[in-house]
């Protein structure tokens, strides 16, 4: 008998839980930042052997918070990137500058991954082109 009470006591508190009024979450205002880019690829062409290798990739916050990035690597140390630190508030653009060593000779294509506190995580962006010797 005593068994069985507890049996339905803990029967009626697991059933309570589970009818407990749910919580409402659109009443929580959840902002993120979204970058997003022009192009996620950047194409060379084909240039002349030592010619100048900076090219911009640009971008918008169309999220509505801040948007911070907080890192940008390149597969290689022949890609040298430059951006701000700063905030990039919604609705306002940034740029992001790539510098690719340009002595090296033939057909290249290098990633460069940008991380931030963007919805959907890292970014991957690509440059590409092909460079021949200079007459």
């Amino acid at each position: 008998m005593k068994r069985t009470l507890n049996i339905a006591i803990l029967l009626v508190v697991t059933l309570s839980f589970f009818n407990a009024a749910p919580a409402d979450y659109d009443t929580f205002d959840i902002k993120v930042a979204v970058i997003k880019f022009k192009t996620e690829v950047v194409d060379y062409g084909t240039i002349t052997q030592n010619s100048d290798g900076t090219r911009l990739f640009t971008f918008t916050n169309t999220g509505d918070a801040p948007l911070l990035i907080t890192k940008v690597k390149t597969s290689c140390g022949c890609t040298v990137p430059s951006y701000s630190k700063a905030p990039i508030l919604p609705g306002e653009t940034g740029e992001l500058n790539i510098k690719y060593d340009t002595k090296r000779l033939g057909a290249f294509t290098k990633t460069v991954t940008v991380t931030s506190n963007s919805e959907g995580g890292n970014k991957i962006l690509k440059i590409k082109g092909n460079i021949i010797a200079s007459k």
